[in-house]
């Protein structure tokens, strides 16, 4: 089943009710001939190329107790491998199922927390990390508490900070900590700080700092800020409110991205729910303004609650799944639509065919593609459906990268081999995904600038700033002057 959007001329969006520009070149939905195994509440993308799903228990208190889910979704073959589960110290399955997640420099992917039970719900203090050559889950040591819902976000230090989310006793987590392998007791500690909400929307800053957009999961009345970590953990994190975000009470499963390229320091907000119902706002912050504070940009063209925003490689935002009301699926079915920083602008595209509400998810594929998987409405419905959206430039010539380096240290400069040279636009990192709950604290597109090119190569300097572009593996791309990006290739930076 495919959905194309290859409009030439002004028409009438019937379900916009105004008339829109579309593109000449076509995109598409296709609805894939099989359907996932599991219910993908949460998604990551491995430096394999292959798509990591898991789900614990899904949401499922009726399977608590029993062997949890997860599989690596081979896109190119269309084949799931399912690995054994995690085992705590008296061989039971952990839960991670509302756990959180970022990936370690080496590509491994971290995941702290989970659940412990349901109604009301208790956190998991358990970590570990997946191995995606390995394909199988590795245990780490636990933190100091239990998180529930917790954020965590890899720092350019390659250390990875943990916060909120519920503890083991069901209340809310206050205390940070901080990951590294070369702490004895694996996790180190900070005192308490104010309740960051549930799956708080984090982004590293180029100062070492970190951003709270202000979206989340559930209601909250924390305002947006900048934490400041200290430089022992005896110390606090100290936080400097950011201001200026307009219907700041719709922060639940609202969006927000750093936009591109990273180097730029804006983070834009969109959509978001308050009660049962959803928002159009989108505002963006200049965080490299000496007191930042949120302005408002073009608005959606439809209130979103439960969505997923994605960076493109054509650095512009593409936004899928969600729904005017809170998880309604007849509210859901939404066209797509993509924002270009450039212009301040928002684009139509074509509709989706899946409905997805709470726990989807979507994610870039290397070739330029999206994935857009799950939903799980009223805790009854599991849509394992899958569905892939092939941009406009997918039908377009696109640059191939020939030949590139499979690591790259700051500052360094490097070649790629491309027999499209003379006409690159744009050479940029972007780093892949790893989301649950509309939050992804990973994505980032890192411009790496052309300093030189000659008939058949491009020379390129990577960034200095660990902080922009954290350690890790990153999907590579070029860009011709029209936008168009090459398929990916991986690329560690350390």
């Amino acid at each position: 089943m495919t959905q194309s959007n290859n409009k030439t001329s002004f028409q009438e969006e019937t379900d916009l009710g105004t008339f829109i520009a579309q593109a000449t070149t076509t995109d598409k939905w296709q609805v894939l001939s099989y359907s996932a195994p599991i219910l993908p509440i949460h998604a990551a993308l491995l430096r394999t190329g292959k798509v990591f799903f898991f789900c614990g228990s899904g949401n499922d208190p009726s399977r608590l107790n029993t062997p949890y889910d997860s599989v690596v979704w081979d896109v190119n073959k269309g084949t799931f491998s399912r690995q054994a589960p995690p085992l705590d110290s008296n061989k039971q399955p952990m839960d991670i199922f509302c756990g959180g997640h970022s990936f370690r420099p080496d590509g491994q992917l971290l995941v702290a927390g989970g659940t412990l039970r349901y109604d009301p719900f208790y956190g998991s203090p358990y970590a570990l990390m997946f191995d995606p050559i390995a394909e199988k889950w590795v245990k780490i040591l636990s933190m100091n508490n239990g998180r529930w819902y917790p954020t965590v976000l890899t720092l350019g230090s390659g250390r990875v900070l943990s916060v909120s989310g519920l503890d083991k006793d069901g209340k809310l987590n206050k205390q940070p900590e901080i990951y590294s392998a070369f702490f004895p007791n694996g996790w180190n500690a900070f005192p308490t700080m104010s309740g960051l909400p549930a799956y708080a929307h984090l982004f590293l800053l180029n100062s070492g700092k970190v951003f709270y957009s202000g979206a989340q999961m559930g209601g909250s009345g924390v305002t947006p800020r900048i934490l400041t970590l200290p430089e022992t953990f005896t110390q606090s994190i100290t936080e400097k409110v950011v201001t200026g975000l307009q219907d700041s009470a719709f922060g639940d499963q609202a969006a927000s991205v750093l936009l591109p390229p990273a180097q730029d320091q804006k983070v834009m907000i969109l959509g978001g729910g308050s009660g049962k119902t959803a928002t159009k706002r989108v505002n963006i912050v200049d965080l490299k303004a000496t007191n930042p504070t949120y302005v408002a940009a073009k608005p959606l063209n439809y209130p979103r609650m439960h969505h997923s925003a994605v960076l493109l490689p054509d650095r512009t935002v593409f936004v899928c799944n969600g729904s005017k009301m809170n998880e309604d699926t007849k509210q859901s079915m939404l066209p797509a639509e993509i924002y270009n920083p450039a212009t301040n602008t928002w684009t139509v595209v074509a509709k989706q065919n899946v409905p997805r509400v709470y726990h989807s998810v979507a994610l870039l594929l290397p070739d330029g593609r999206v994935v857009t998987a799950g939903g799980n409405p009223q805790r009854t419905v599991n849509e394992l459906r899958l569905e892939i959206y092939s941009p406009a430039y997918m039908s377009r010539s696109r640059p191939v990268i020939q030949s590139a380096p499979q690591t790259v240290t700051y500052g360094q400069q490097f070649t790629i081999q491309t027999p499209q040279a003379a006409n690159i636009k744009w050479v940029s990192f972007i780093r892949p995904m790893a989301t649950t709950h509309s939050c992804d604290t990973e994505q980032r597109l890192v411009d790496a600038p052309i300093t030189s090119r000659n008939a058949t190569s491009v020379k390129v300097t990577v960034i200095n700033n660990r902080n922009i572009a954290p350690p890790g593996w990153y999907m590579l791309f070029i860009s011709d002057k029209n936008g168009t990006p090459s398929v990916a290739t991986w690329t560690q930076i350390y």
